[in-house]
């Protein structure tokens, strides 16, 4: 295994594989646990259908890079969500699964009028779950994904006590002068970014995984925001790695392998917590 093992790395696409799914992996695990803690979850899951919807109409217009569609839309949905939802007659959860119902049904609708190949099914799965996409990443896509990864770390970092304060008391943090509105537009911009990069990791459906499993896996171990982020970066990490390694020795999907191996985590977690006394 470790033969095969030393292989398939000899090859750079898996390489490359390797980098974007733990730079995109760890990014979403920082984010996680702010969404966690101020019950934001689902905003990932909605804004995932939107990439899908762009997605799909980046292949009807052809366009050989739909970062170009997928990105602007995702971001864009992002914002009104945040700076409307309090304001709009269709307020919070109803908003987000409006919008995550929509963009999916619209998507689909896209994709079987205006079919791109003759396998519009399989089209669909591989964008819903993920597909081999990860493995045919050329050295651009890897430095793209690479820039904007690095990016949200920096910004997490550099806001890091905005965003702390945000989370657990916004209304102390507005009180000593804290622009709560204009962080929580920062959060989901840099969710967008993530969920855009993570669309050809594990596919639309199962992003919200990587953004949750890490974060709740972490608050079973311990009870500070700080050590609860490392902990969730670096069982993301891990995991994302351990899954790459696994669906391309057992030739398994790699989104669904991921998160299988995520979900295990968590329970693994789960039973530490329990047996050490911790937050489980």
């Amino acid at each position: 295994m470790i033969e095969k093992l030393v292989f398939y790395l000899q090859y750079p696409f898996v390489r490359y594989a390797m980098i974007v799914g733990v730079l995109i992996a760890l990014c979403a695990s920082l984010l996680g646990v702010t969404l966690v803690l101020r019950r934001f979850s689902f905003i990932g899951d909605g804004l995932s259908h939107v990439a899908f919807g762009a997605m799909a109409i980046a292949a009807v217009l052809r366009l050989t890079n739909n970062m170009l569609v997928v990105l602007p839309v995702t971001v864009l949905s992002a914002v009104l969500l945040l700076r409307t939802g309090g304001k709009a007659k269709v307020q919070g959860d109803a908003a987000i699964a409006m919008i995550s119902v929509g963009a999916l049904a619209f998507g689909y609708l896209l994709m079987n009028v205006f079919p791109t190949s003759g396998n519009v099914s399989g089209d669909v799965c591989s964008t819903l779950f993920g597909s081999t996409s990860i493995l045919t990443l050329k050295k651009s896509d890897v430095w793209l994904c690479a820039g904007l990864g690095l990016l949200v770390v920096a910004l997490f970092v550099l806001f890091y006590n905005k965003i702390f304060a945000v989370t657990f008391d916004e209304t102390f943090a507005q009180a000593a002068g804290t622009p709560a509105d204009k962080y929580h537009l920062l959060i989901a911009v840099i969710v967008a970014v993530i969920i855009v990069l993570a669309m050809n990791l594990v596919g639309s459906l199962l992003i919200s995984a990587l953004v949750i499993f890490p974060a709740l896996s972490a608050m079973r171990l311990f009870g500070s925001f700080k050590k609860v982020t490392i902990c969730a970066a670096v069982l993301s990490v891990v995991c994302a790695f351990v899954g790459i390694v696994v669906s391309i020795l057992a030739e398994t999907p790699v989104g669904a392998t991921i998160v299988a191996v995520d979900a295990l985590a968590f329970g693994l977690c789960c039973l530490a917590g329990r047996l050490t006394g911790g937050n489980a």
